[in-house]
């Protein structure tokens, strides 16, 4: 049966499970996390992919989509629930999802019918950003809307100014959602990968009134066409973030938007790492700060993040082991920090993979997950409400009242002694905490009672290895 025809597809729903992605997903109405329209919790696990990357290349032109699905199939089996993707990726010059301005290639047309279909078979949701301004930028006179090549945009810097651009950039989206926006596969639109004022002539307010303009025209399209809106978000470099404070205001708090995006990219820690704790370390302290930037509402999650420094400026691929370390470091520092999900990571490999380790990462994740209602977690830095004991390395975690998550990462001086922690400003009651071992996944539960004054005190056990602790109020 060959995939991609009417047929194949009928084949491949009629051996699949009911599928997870017919609901859409939206923000959960009480916690600053995801929930699907029937109530049910969701969570984003899983990292940056590409079309040109080894395991969604050969499903261009239909060359060997069997080996691209079962890639899904495997995706689906770790736990992964979602892709960020970019509709094309310019590194070649026959991925580009126009190939004149306006013009939509049959073959990426046809590429994204057969990844739409694939994420509906296979419960794998996207967040989908309209370009690849990474590789626009480099190769800005072969890209369709570059007028050295018959577009309307004379540069890079006119790109939020230019009002033929701005009507380009409204027919692009609005063409995605018309052909594939009916779909649950899409998590949600990213509208500009990496916002800054580089694309407005160095102005904020230009970009801030580009985001309001393409949500507005996104919204009115789907609204039109599909009777709903999926979720919209910004993201932005976290360097950037830094140079330029005020795109704060655009990433975490524009009205418009549902959810915050940050690109956890941070010089000598993240970004060349040297050890595995100084990244997670970087990754809580990082999104601990951008926390006090949302509403307390708005999730907040890192879209991208890894060691883009050492693999594309030094030309390194980490060791598999290492990396797989540092990997899962970073996940349980952001979700234990108040992201939603285990962040998103940018391979940065040799070839764009990650590793198996990485995989089984997300997998144990997904596990973890079911140990917090997500949905009524109206979660917090705990900051001073935890203290940890005799304890030497990275101690983080969120919380609200009643139910909280910490993850705990021993330096490589720490000793097997047992450790005890506290919580303290907890409603007063019963918890079930459960030790969670974020490499194996083994875990087991006990039942604690808090003093009068909401204190809980926890015996952690051994503090050699990693460990998360799931806190939870019984009854």
């Amino acid at each position: 049966m060959r995939f991609g025809t009417a047929a194949g597809h009928a084949h491949m729903k009629s051996l699949a499970v009911p599928s997870p992605v017919q609901d859409w997903i939206g923000c959960a109405q009480r916690a600053p996390y995801f929930e699907s329209e029937g109530g049910r919790s969701w969570t984003p696990v899983g990292y940056n992919e590409a079309i040109t990357w080894p395991n969604l290349a050969l499903l261009y032109r239909r060359r060997d989509p069997a080996v691209v699905e079962r890639h899904f199939a495997r995706l689906r089996d770790s736990g992964v629930t979602c892709l960020r993707l970019m509709l094309d990726y310019n590194q070649v010059r026959h991925r580009h999802f126009e190939s004149r301005c306006g013009q939509f290639a049959p073959a990426m047309v046809q590429l994204w019918d057969d990844l739409i279909a694939l994420g509906e078979l296979y419960g794998i949701r996207y967040l989908l950003t309209p370009f690849d301004t990474f590789f626009m930028a480099r190769r800005w006179r072969t890209h369709p809307y570059s007028r050295a090549n018959g577009g309307p945009c004379g540069t890079i810097g006119q790109m939020f100014t230019c009002p033929d651009t701005r009507m380009a950039i409204k027919n692009r989206l609005a063409f995605a959602t018309r052909r594939w926006g009916h779909s649950g596969a899409i998590f949600g639109w990213d509208l500009w990968n990496e916002i800054d004022t580089n694309y407005a002539g160095g102005d904020i307010a230009t970009c801030h009134a580009f985001i309001s303009d393409i949500s507005a025209a996104l919204r009115a399209e789907e609204m039109a066409a599909h009777g709903r809106c999926h979720l919209q978000t910004v993201s932005v470099f976290g360097p950037a973030l830094k140079a330029r404070p005020q795109l704060a205001e655009i990433v975490f708090r524009h009205p418009a938007l549902d959810f915050a995006s940050v690109h956890l990219y941070e010089k000598g820690t993240i970004d060349d790492p040297r050890d595995t704790l100084s990244p997670a370390r970087a990754t809580a302290r990082l999104m601990t700060e951008a926390l006090h930037h949302c509403p307390a509402d708005r999730p907040l999650l890192d879209t991208e993040h890894g060691p883009i420094h050492a693999f594309k400026d030094r030309h390194i691929t980490l060791p598999d082991a290492f990396d797989t370390r540092y990997f899962r470091r970073m996940q349980w520092a952001h979700l234990a920090s108040g992201g939603a999900g285990g962040g998103m990571r940018w391979p940065n490999r040799h070839p764009h993979v990650l590793t198996q380790g990485m995989y089984d990462s997300q997998k144990v994740l997904g596990d973890f997950l079911h140990l917090i209602d997500w949905p009524r977690f109206r979660r917090e830095p705990l900051g001073t409400r935890l203290t940890v004991h005799d304890f030497k390395g990275l101690a983080t975690g969120c919380g609200d009242g009643t139910q909280a998550v910490v993850s705990l990462m021993p330096d490589q001086h720490a000793c097997g002694i047992a450790i005890t922690l506290d919580i303290a400003a907890l409603q007063p009651g019963i918890y079930r905490v459960t030790r969670f071992n974020p490499i194996s996944g083994e875990c087991e539960s006990s039942q604690h009672q808090t003093s009068s004054n909401g204190d809980l005190a926890v015996l952690v056990g051994s503090a050699a290895q990693d460990v998360v602790l799931a806190v939870a109020r019984t009854g």
